[in-house]
């Protein structure tokens, strides 16, 4: 018996090394933006191949955040 199949709570993680799904990266990425981030996330994280899909995410995160604080300065003043 696998560990996925007896462990049904870790059946939505990417696969050991794999690249991360869309939602984990993007809560990953959440997790980060506000500093926390649980070990079993962390863990998850480390073991992916590349770190260029969160490089990629962060980078957009970052540009979206201060996209958006720039556009509600502008609209309060």
């Amino acid at each position: 018996m696998s560990d996925r199949e007896a462990n049904p709570e870790n059946s939505n993680e990417h696969s050991e090394g794999g690249p991360p799904g869309l939602f984990q990266l993007v809560l990953s990425v959440m997790a980060a933006a506000i500093g926390v981030q649980t070990k079993a996330g962390r863990e998850r994280d480390f073991r992916t191949n590349s770190p260029l899909p969160f490089i990629l995410a962060g980078l957009l995160f970052t540009i979206a955040f201060v996209a958006t604080l720039i556009l509600v300065v502008n609209l309060v003043l």
